[in-house]
């Protein structure tokens, strides 16, 4: 069952549905996809992104190690929902969807299995001022989310989920140039958990077995035409790439999803002092300079 949230959040849950505002308080068209003006979808429209970090950002690994900006969290929002609709992240972490939500004027919810993250996603929204929608983070297992939504209620389902087991290792640091390879992450392991339900201790295979049962489960909560971005990368093991955003596709597809685009996240810009990997015999891209931003729609979009 859902955690009992805050006394301040007690009216908004109602077990077992989370009742929150899903309807659109915007004036546009019905058959109009966002709010957006023709030049900013046209931004948009460019398969590659770029974004920068702002003060508000998590970037302390301690903290959580593995966020992305609020401005890609808000893009996503703004591209694939109206004002006032509802936006779900079954992988919340530290909490950014749910702020970039709150600065889009849309109703999100947000779900971790550890309490730790869902208290600093919490807390991330506490220091925003209150507005005319709503943003609740709660500890939970992603699985069990199909019961806790009226049916046809999200508009939106985007997450940043653990890229496997990625983080499930220690870390080597071969990407980094000699003098900053044995810093303070040196030899850490900097997975979530080590909790069984954990998707980011599952190897691909299992991966994506969970991946499909989870968002399976999501389909009769979303609208008619509703849609899934997920972000994710891909892994280095044993000296061979495994395609874990098409792992994803494939799961995504057998459950029930349509594919529709593939958006990379051009990462260069954030990343600093990048050591020479593989160098002199395996050639090897970079996966800290790019990322996948994979979108899918509810089958029966028409």
């Amino acid at each position: 069952m859902v955690e009992a949230p805050p006394r301040e959040l007690a009216s908004i849950l109602s077990r077992p549905t989370i009742r929150i505002g899903h309807e659109r308080t915007c004036e546009c068209p019905p058959n109009h996809l966002n709010c957006l003006t023709a030049k900013d979808w046209m931004k948009s429209q460019i398969g590659v992104w770029q974004f920068n970090y702002e003060r508000r950002d998590v970037r302390d690994k301690k903290m959580h190690p593995a966020t992305f900006p609020i401005s890609l969290a808000r893009r996503v929002i703004e591209l694939f929902t109206h004002e006032g609709e509802l936006v779900l992240d079954p992988f919340v972490g530290s909490g950014t969807t749910l702020v970039a939500a709150q600065d889009a004027n849309r109703n999100a919810v947000g779900v971790d299995l550890s309490p730790k993250y869902v208290d600093l996603s919490r807390n991330r929204l506490g220091l925003l001022e209150e507005g005319s929608t709503q943003q609740v983070a709660i500890v939970e297992d992603a699985r069990n989310l199909s019961q806790f939504f009226a049916p046809s209620s999200v508009k939106l389902v985007f997450t940043s989920p653990p890229y496997a087991d990625m983080l499930n290792r220690q870390r080597a640091n071969k990407s980094r140039r000699s003098i900053d390879r044995r810093n303070e992450q040196y030899g850490k392991v900097e997975q979530y958990s080590q909790d069984p339900r954990d998707l980011g201790i599952l190897d691909s295979a299992a991966y994506s077995e969970v991946i499909g049962e989870i968002y399976h489960g999501l389909l009769p909560s979303l609208k008619p035409g509703g849609h899934a971005i997920i972000n994710v990368n891909d892994l280095w093991q044993k000296d061979q790439r495994i395609p874990l955003h098409a792992i994803v596709i494939k799961a995504m597809q057998d459950a029930g999803y349509l594919f529709k685009n593939i958006i990379i996240w051009d990462r260069t810009n954030i990343v600093n002092r990048i050591g020479i990997f593989g160098w002199p015999s395996n050639y090897i891209t970079m996966g800290t300079t790019f990322e996948y931003i994979l979108h899918f729609q509810k089958a029966d979009a028409a």
